[in-house]
């Protein structure tokens, strides 16, 4: 495996050519496997755009820390909560890294060292920004909302003044960033194709399940079309063929 990415392969030929020619520095500039790069806004922001939880990763009293959070992205900003004591979000205002992953499949090869994943990532280096205006701040936290739930923001109490008082918000911008995706099946060796083995990929997504209402809801209160939304977003898996 690979210190960045989830790469295994060993041989075979390169999947496909960077979507664009170079990366914004040297800090985001994929070294292993370069054919596999996005430096392209459209392919960051649509890998963006489709995760529901970032990592972040920080410095916090001299040692590394990564936590995953929720997130949302307007523009060229990604925008990050938490509460006002989180020592986090106040680390990252001196320097972050964010990543997002998704893991679309297992690729099964026919050797051990040759296994590998199938999977679509971003990495955004920056410093933060705390976010101090009152306008900016609650844009920033309808961002955040309707990101895992698009609309949902609208079908809701507001928060109240207190509730924002005890919430702080970061900004990172998206200036420094970088993708790398990689799809399709094993990079065995001619060598190893002869073997007895079963070789190919397993894709995995993530699916939504039937929503459970909470215990205390009122009677007569109906799924809201954000909740219902959920379902076409993460459709399950059609019936198997065999």
């Amino acid at each position: 495996m690979g210190s960045r990415d989830l790469d295994g392969d060993v041989a075979g030929a390169p999947e496909r050519p960077a979507a664009n020619a170079a990366p914004a520095s040297p800090r985001v500039e994929v070294r292993r496997h370069p054919d596999r790069a996005r430096y392209d806004r459209a392919s960051i922001d649509a890998i963006l755009d489709a995760a529901l939880v970032c990592h972040v990763g920080v410095v916090v009293d001299g040692e590394p820390v990564v936590l995953p959070t929720g997130f949302g992205r307007a523009g060229d900003t990604l925008y990050l909560h938490g509460a006002a004591a989180n020592r986090t979000l106040r680390a990252a205002l001196e320097g972050v890294c964010v990543t997002v992953t998704h893991l679309d499949g297992l690729v099964l090869a026919r050797s051990a060292f040759g296994h590998s994943m199938n999977y679509r990532s971003v990495v955004v280096r920056g410093r933060a920004r705390a976010v101090t205006d009152p306008e900016e701040r609650r844009n920033a936290l309808r961002v955040v909302m309707d990101h895992l739930l698009p609309g949902r923001w609208d079908e809701v109490r507001q928060p109240s003044d207190k509730e924002l008082e005890t919430t702080a918000v970061i900004a990172v911008d998206l200036a420094d960033c970088s993708a790398k995706v990689r799809s399709g099946p094993p990079l065995d060796p001619a060598s190893d194709r002869r073997l007895p083995s079963w070789a190919g990929e397993v894709p995995l997504r993530l699916v939504a399940g039937t929503p459970l209402p909470d215990p205390a809801l009122r009677p007569g209160i109906g799924e809201s079309p954000s909740v219902a939304a959920v379902g076409r977003r993460f459709p399950g898996f059609p019936p198997s063929a065999g």
